[in-house]
């Protein structure tokens, strides 16, 4: 799965470290979305939704249509 994660985090001035800390995750969680190695789970793809005040979908997005 796509994502914008790393944008957004970059855009509100927060480290890897700080995201994580605010979601509930280790540092290394982020790091793996990121990069796309690791899609998150449901409630923790809605947490980041919340967290940068953004709908799901424009976070998120799939590999293919």
């Amino acid at each position: 799965m796509k994502n914008i994660v790393a944008q957004l985090r970059k855009e509100r001035g927060l480290s890897q470290e700080e995201l994580g800390k605010l979601l509930g995750v280790s540092r290394q969680t982020i790091i793996s979305i990121e990069k796309e190695r690791f899609d998150p789970s449901l409630p923790l793809a809605f947490a980041i939704a919340q967290t940068f005040e953004q709908p799901l979908e424009s976070i998120f997005f799939p590999d293919e249509l």
